[in-house]
């Protein structure tokens, strides 16, 4: 069966459950970064473990709610899973 068969195949099967591509991967919050007005939050950095320099550094807001709904801040060193997913995959700029 042609490749292309088969994509039209698994798009045709309604039990099956597209999800977008995804990876995770570990980090380390390295620095926690106050914010420069009050109506701002503050952020962290994360460092990507295995990222070539260029893109190792990921900078996010410290505002994260756990599994209970509770407000939760990162504290340096904290280890974190980083999960990056596709928004479309079959749009190209």
């Amino acid at each position: 069966m042609a490749r292309s068969a088969r994509i039209a195949e698994l798009k045709l099967d309604a039990a099956r459950i597209s999800e977008p591509p995804s990876i995770t991967v570990p980090g380390t919050v390295k620095k926690i970064l106050p914010s420069s007005r009050r109506s701002q939050s503050e952020k962290v950095q994360i460092a990507i473990d295995g990222a070539d320099s260029r893109s190792q550094n990921l900078r996010i807001e410290n505002t994260l709610t756990d599994e209970n709904g509770d407000d939760v801040r990162l504290k340096k060193g904290a280890c974190v899973e980083v999960t990056v997913t596709a928004k479309d995959v079959n749009r190209r700029n």
